[in-house]
């Protein structure tokens, strides 16, 4: 474990971001473990110090922007702009799809960060990159807190995470929590 994951885990673990029981994830998978990534951002010096350290792994990129998907990437991309110096957006769901709204757009030729706060199968993150791609732009990397994909993604740019943890997830067909009558939360900022 490196430093960087072993900071992170020790802030995550500390401030009870890691949670344990039978969650659907917003991929709609089951899992025994939920990181609640927006308890890290009650605590400003703590997401500000990680959000820096994110913006550190991308120093030199020459980054114009910083953009998230809604909600968990709205403050984390606030904060990495700010560690950066940067503007930063947010994208968000307008009749099931993900759009920029409030004014905000995308300046053909910018170079973009996309960070998310917790990454499984990447599906917001994905098309936060097609609207900056559509728009014109240069996709310069993806960051996030906590990667629980188990290194599968490929966004055709670097991708860093502060740490990259295996949890074990599985179909509702196939979940043993289910199985077991073990009740369910929702805990994901989408609607299964």
């Amino acid at each position: 474990m490196s430093e960087t994951d072993k900071k992170t885990s020790q802030i995550l673990e500390r401030l009870g971001v890691l949670q344990i029981g039978h969650f659907r994830l917003t991929s709609g998978r089951h899992s025994d473990k939920y990181m609640q990534c927006a308890r890290l951002f009650e605590h400003p010096v703590e997401s500000g110090e990680l959000c820096a350290d994110l913006a550190g792994l991308f120093g030199g990129c020459g980054i114009d922007l910083v953009a998230g998907p809604a909600l968990g990437g709205i403050i984390m991309a606030y904060e990495t702009a700010r560690a950066l110096g940067v503007r930063n957006i947010f994208a968000e769901r307008e009749n099931g799809v993900m759009t920029f709204r409030r004014g905000f757009s995308v300046v053909p030729g910018e170079r973009v960060l996309v960070v998310e706060d917790v990454v499984t199968t990447g599906g917001s993150v994905k098309e936060v990159v097609a609207l900056i791609l559509k728009a014109g732009a240069t996709l310069v990397g993806v960051g996030a807190i906590v990667d629980r994909s188990g290194g599968r993604l490929d966004f055709c740019a670097p991708f860093h995470p502060l740490l990259a943890m295996s949890v074990e997830s599985w179909s509702e067909a196939d979940c043993p929590l289910c199985k077991a009558g073990r009740p369910i939360a929702k805990p994901g900022s989408r609607v299964i």
